[in-house]
């Protein structure tokens, strides 16, 4: 029985079809077995593919740089990405731009930022420079060693930026803002423009200046393509020749007769003038003021403010804080159905609508308030609503007059002289004031503000190509689309979790070896 038994016990096993499959399908793959007999047993190969695997990962970081490719940019306002604007300004230059960023290494932001202009225009290149390699640039430019700035040439044109330059600050939050995108753009095509406007802003008359309360428009057309400087004509003696733009703020007193006159044969040369008036509270006699602004059709600003009762037109409830109904112009035109400007106390235009012809002026609107708006002279009454006797309706409170001073003749060819004013009854909206309480930024940050006035000048000095809607820096919001989305998660997620199950693979291998 017992000799049966084991020889029961040795009667092969006979394996059916789905047994066979199942050992078939268990076949070990040859390059897992390889790398586990010949890479992972072996100590010393295991450190061989360690560093492959590194000097892999560096060949690929190195080739990335290499390609400059645009850069995966989280933030809402796409800070650390060139603009589609900027793109289109700088892709039809036709000259060699070499930017220097001195003292800088390749992973700066600011230099990662600037080579993304190869990218738009292959004539432009950017190059982290260490000053001690680059004597010619020292001795060019002046620099010294272990001195950090930027530097942007074109032939024998240059623009030299610090790289304070590229940055400004917020006084209400102490924020650095960084604004090199402007900064860098508008140095490009300095150096490769044939002329650069220059805007005159008119000092002596007002208590709006550049140095005072208007500093960050002072900033804003710096980063623009302006050149831009201070008039006194009672000490220049006149406008100059090169004046492109006069900007007046809000006269406080009456224009002498030397500044009258000059004003009147800048007009009558075909000159522009960007015009900013504050709502009064007195009625004050300003006969030379007011024959300049007849000579566009405009009659003398009245003593008043406008208030708003549309909810959609206000700001916060309040009546005084307007936001305008833009309409579509070149210089609005960005901004139509997109960033109102928001107005404080403002104070209405008016047009004389017989005059316009007389004066062979052409009106456009630019900016008015809804037909709920009405027009208080009585400041003392505190009520919110019109009452018995105050105007009502829509009022203008932004336009462009188009002032023919030679007329076209068809007999010689020669085109009209036309002489632009724009003009908006308003004032606060260009300065560094804070209109609105506790807000963290100034009037010309709020809303279109800023862009109403860049696209003003561009406009007036014949640069219609600036006119856009400009980057916002003045805060960082990240946030992500659906894509990018999963190559941050696959980035803090995925890659970790497959280094830790290959570090495990590799334990429990040496584990079982021993």
């Amino acid at each position: 029985m017992k000799e049966k038994k084991e020889k029961k016990e040795k009667v092969p096993k006979i394996e059916n079809k789905k047994e066979k499959k199942e050992k078939k399908d268990k076949k070990p793959n040859k390059f897992i077995q390889t790398i586990k007999k010949k890479w992972l047993i072996d100590g010393t190969k295991t450190f061989i593919l360690v560093i492959a695997i590194i000097a892999i990962f560096i060949a690929i970081n190195i080739l990335m740089q290499n390609l400059e490719l645009t850069p995966l940019d989280f933030t809402q306002e796409q800070l650390y990405t060139l603009s589609d604007e900027t793109k289109e300004k700088v892709k039809d230059i036709d000259k060699d731009v070499k930017i220097y960023f001195i003292g800088y290494t390749d992973e700066s932001p600011d230099v990662d930022l600037s080579k993304q202009f190869k990218n738009a225009n292959e004539k432009i290149v950017t190059e982290a420079v260490d000053i001690n390699n680059r004597p010619d640039l020292a001795q060019k430019y002046g620099i010294e060693s272990g001195a950090q700035g930027i530097i942007v040439e074109c032939g024998d044109k240059s623009k030299v930026l610090s790289s304070s330059d590229l940055v400004t600050y917020d006084s209400s939050t102490y924020e650095t803002i960084s604004i090199a995108e402007e900064k860098l753009t508008s140095a490009i095509i300095s150096v490769t423009a044939d002329k650069v406007p220059k805007v005159y802003f008119l000092e002596g008359y007002s208590d709006f200046t550049l140095s005072n309360n208007m500093n960050y428009l002072n900033m804003y057309l710096g980063n623009e393509i302006n050149e831009i400087k201070t008039l006194n004509i009672l000490t220049e003696g006149k406008i100059p020749d090169d004046c492109d733009t006069l900007v007046i703020t809000t006269p406080g007193k009456d224009f002498d007769d030397i500044a009258t006159n000059e004003i009147l044969e800048y007009i009558n040369k075909g000159k522009n003038i960007l015009w900013f008036n504050a709502a009064t509270t007195t009625t004050e006699d300003m006969p030379n003021v007011n024959k300049i602004l007849a000579t566009y059709a405009v009659e003398p600003f009245e003593a008043g403010i406008i208030r708003e009762t549309d909810a959609g037109h206000m700001v916060a409830d309040s009546p005084d804080l307007i936001m305008p109904e833009v309409q579509y112009s070149t210089i609005t035109k960005d901004l139509y159905n997109s960033m109102a400007p928001i107005f404080v106390n403002a104070t209405k235009i008016n047009i004389n609508e017989e005059a316009l012809e007389d004066e062979d002026v052409e009106k456009t609107e630019l900016l008015t308030t809804s037909q709920n708006a009405y027009y208080r002279t009585n400041l003392n009454l505190q009520t919110a609503t019109a009452q018995e006797g105050e105007e009502t309706g829509s009022f203008l409170i932004g336009a462009e007059l188009d002032k023919t001073v030679v007329p076209e003749d068809s007999n010689t060819g020669e085109s009209a002289v036309i002489s632009k004013l724009v003009i908006f009854g308003e004032n606060a909206f260009a300065t560094d004031y804070q209109i609105i309480q506790n807000s963290q930024y100034s009037a010309i940050m709020l809303g279109g503000n800023k862009d109403l006035i860049l696209n003003s000048i561009a406009y007036l000095v014949d640069r219609e190509d600036d006119i856009t809607v400009r980057k916002s820096t003045g805060t960082v919001t990240y946030t992500a689309t659906e894509e990018q989305d999963m190559v941050v998660k696959a980035i803090i997620f995925t890659i970790p979790a497959i280094i830790i199950i290959v570090g495990i693979i590799i334990w429990q291998l040496r584990r079982r070896k021993k």
